[in-house]
């Protein structure tokens, strides 16, 4: 690493308000955010506090606006293709509950897909009589062309949707969207791509890049507040979507009614984490996007190195930048997936957040036990240390 680079990283760091004593090694989860966007947020809401009549009624639209449009020069698209809302599960919720599906219709995800997205799908089919499908990808992954192949191996006439990961979650593997995308439409199958690990992490040219709908939530990568996300919508699908509130259905400011006041409008509510998101854009674009994203990938490909060299730890990919980025999950073949404890964290996270004070995420998922590491610029490799002496000393204590 470069001596400027060294001296950024300590700057920046220092914008992360985090408790002290504590390695937070699970900013793929809930991302933190830094003091200049904190304090953007802060100032919404002082601003909405003094007069919440003017800032809602003749204000919130053209702000909602102008959010959007720097959010859209930076994901690659038009600000009227946006629309806000608190999370990446809240547009994915909107998008299967606006398909129409009908008995034998088929959505097509995979065995890696966000277990809150396969529970959105498999609830929408199960009111519909339509059915999931999800599609097995080979382990490990050898090449992007394996992962389209596969998965458009499970699509038949009846495929009414496939919903993919820009960046799975529990195994932090960049999916090849792109081929999936061209593939899809030449077929004529609309796409749903989750996406909230790939804003910031990754370079996202929405319009380029061809999907129907993009779920995003801006406080992962990008350290946008709690409760700030997109939903991205392509074309004539607006019109066929459906608001999970029913409200008024219009602008409050009186101006003409788009397909966003739906989802703008859902009752009072603070809006000031979704203003606050070009605080945080601008924040990474003071830091340098395309050096961001190198140095947290080098942190996360050195802590992967240790975890393979230091405690067995199996990849599930190649090891390159095609295929993970800020973030990465390795298989520890020494520690045994549970059943039976959905929801209930795994004896080694729970030893490591209160014996260790480490914040990170084991990953049962597959039939396997995996560690997930996420790496921002606050994060040290004192930090990494301090994880692989954790994880040695709880494996040698429990003779896995």
């Amino acid at each position: 690493m470069l001596p400027d680079d060294v001296r950024r990283l300590e700057a920046a760091r220092a914008q992360w308000p985090l408790a002290d004593g504590i390695d937070y090694l699970n900013h793929g989860s809930f991302g933190p955010a830094p003091l200049p966007v904190l304090e953007a947020q802060a100032r919404w809401t002082a601003e909405l506090q003094r007069n919440p009549m003017e800032f809602f009624v003749r204000r919130l639209d053209g702000l909602l606006d102008d959010a959007a449009e720097r959010l859209a020069r930076f994901v690659g698209c038009r600000g009227g293709d946006l629309a806000f809302v608190p999370n990446a599960t809240v547009g994915m919720n909107i998008v299967a509950d606006s398909l129409a599906l009908t008995a034998g219709d088929e959505v097509l995800l995979n065995d890696h897909e966000y277990g809150a997205v396969l529970r959105i799908w498999r609830r929408r089919c199960d009111e519909t009589g339509a059915k999931v499908v999800a599609a097995r990808f080979p382990r490990p992954l050898t090449s992007p062309e394996e992962i389209v192949d596969r998965l458009f191996a499970d699509v038949t006439p009846r495929t009414r949707m496939i919903v993919v990961s820009h960046i799975t979650s529990p195994t932090a593997v960049v999916l090849p969207v792109e081929a999936i995308c061209r593939r899809a439409r030449d077929l004529g199958i609309p796409v749903s791509i989750d996406g909230p690990h790939a804003i910031a992490m990754r370079p996202v040219a929405l319009r380029e890049l061809g999907c129907d709908y993009y779920c995003a939530s801006c406080h992962k990568w990008l350290s946008a507040p709690f409760g700030s996300g997109f939903l991205y919508v392509r074309g004539g699908a607006k019109a066929e979507l459906r608001p999970p509130i029913l409200s008024w259905g219009r602008s409050l400011c009186g101006r003409p009614s788009t397909w966003k006041d739906e989802f703008h409008w859902f009752g009072t509510y603070q809006p000031a984490a979704a203003l606050a998101i070009p605080a945080a854009i601008e924040f990474l674009e003071a830091f340098g996007h395309g050096r961001f994203r190198e140095l947290t990938h080098e942190m996360a490909r050195a802590a992967r190195n240790r975890l393979i060299s230091e405690l067995d730890a199996e990849p599930l990919t190649p090891d390159s930048p095609d295929w993970y980025g800020s973030m990465a999950t390795l298989r520890l073949p020494w520690l045994v997936e549970r059943s039976g404890h959905a929801g209930q964290p795994h004896p080694l996270q729970l030893s490591l957040a209160t014996d260790s004070k480490i914040e990170i995420p084991i990953v049962e998922w597959g039939g396997d036990a995996h560690v997930r590491v996420s790496c921002h610029l606050y994060h040290t490799p004192d930090q990494i240390d301090r994880l692989i002496a954790a994880l040695c000393d709880w494996r040698a204590r429990t003779g896995a």
